[in-house]
């Protein structure tokens, strides 16, 4: 009999085999002509590319299936000509990032708290990202000076709680920028938490290092939101990265955002919400409906159909694995939760109710 003790543990990663990770894969347009891509699909790909910058680590790029077209992964990173129609109505800043921005690398669109931008860029660019505009149109890193005013404007409102980091993508910084920014952040008396929205535990698990985690440590609560969006995602790298993000005491939750021809199915979702919570220890959060980010109308599903797909969720899975289907609407007006009501009615006392079941009952309010 083996003793857990003399179970051989994925060894935390290296300071250096994340950087060694991103210069094997895709990091500009040219690379692409590394990949097995028809000439017609390389031509539209780099169209695409002009106007969404392209970038997809070694980690992320070995799980795509080349020989299916429609592969999941490659849905997510490669670019497609179908990005070079934009539909009416679809927005360059969908969720009103810049009304709501006071100072430069921040947004304030609600009282407690903000995002704070210390990069523009990614470890790897999606490409149905609602702030892939800004992104390649930015294209700023992190320097200390660019966060100034955003950090003068947090010490200067004390409602704010929570600092969430995003862009961009923060763990795409080495560990002593990530050390100063907490740093500066756990200063302000105020604070009570920070948040970090990343993409690099599924994409480049290899930066979740012993130094990463110790940058992030100190005074404040911690939460990690990451973004699995397919169950293949979910490899034996991105376990560990988790796992060590968890055994430092971190909240690990995770935003998907609900994409056609990605995770458009019961059975996919079923599949990475239980596996997100019972081997990553990930609480399923968001399930994003697409933002209208221009470009991605062949990646939207229907709000109706991400209904009906939540509603069989329910039905499936326990209450932890289920997360809210959410829209972030535009201008500005936050996420709004879409879940069909089970709410049929009320006269006065006496609510209609429809059980998981499916049937509608009766229930009357008791007060005092």
């Amino acid at each position: 009999m083996t003793s857990d003790a003399n179970l051989k543990q994925p060894a935390i990663a290296t300071g250096t085999a994340w950087q060694a990770d991103v210069r094997a894969g895709v990091r500009h347009v040219r690379d692409l002509d590394r990949l097995p891509l028809s000439p017609a699909e390389r031509a539209a790909a780099q169209a695409a590319a002009a106007s969404h910058k392209v970038r997809v680590p070694k980690p992320y790029l070995d799980l795509i299936d080349w020989d299916d077209p429609n592969d999941p992964i490659r849905a997510q990173v490669i670019p497609s000509p179908d990005e070079l129609i934009a539909a009416e109505g679809e927005l360059g800043d969908p969720i009103g990032d810049h009304a709501y921005s006071p100072v430069p690398r921040l947004t304030h669109r609600h009282a407690d708290r903000v995002l704070l931008f210390p990069t523009y860029q990614c470890a790897v660019y999606c490409r149905f990202c609602f702030r892939k505009e800004s992104l390649t149109s930015i294209g700023r890193g992190y320097t200390r000076d660019a966060l100034e005013p955003a950090l003068a404007y947090i010490a200067g409102h004390p409602e704010i709680r929570e600092v969430i980091l995003t862009g961009g993508d923060p763990l795409s910084l080495p560990d002593k920028a990530l050390a100063e920014i907490r740093a500066r952040i756990e200063a302000i008396p105020h604070m009570r938490l920070l948040r970090i929205h990343t993409r690099v535990p599924v994409a480049l698990p290899s930066r979740i290092t012993a130094g990463l985690v110790a940058a992030l440590q100190g005074r404040l609560m911690v939460t990690v939101v990451t973004h699995f969006n397919h169950p293949r995602e979910i490899t034996p790298d991105a376990e560990t990265a988790c796992r060590t993000m968890r055994q430092a005491g971190f909240v690990l939750l995770n935003q998907s955002v609900l994409l056609k021809g990605v995770n458009d199915h019961v059975e996919v979702l079923e599949e990475l919400c239980r596996e997100l919570m019972y081997r990553l220890g990930v609480k399923p959060y968001y399930l994003h409906h697409g933002d209208l980010a221009r470009g991605m109308a062949h990646r939207r599903t229907t709000i109706a159909e991400g209904q009906a797909l939540v509603a069989e969720l329910r039905q499936r899975l326990s209450g932890i694995c289920n997360p809210t289907y959410v829209i972030d609407l535009p201008d500005g007006g936050g996420k709004v939760p879409l879940a069909a009501s089970h709410i049929e009615g009320r006269d006065g006392e006496t609510w209609r109710i429809r059980g998981q079941d499916g049937k509608v009952r009766d229930y009357r309010e008791v007060v005092g």
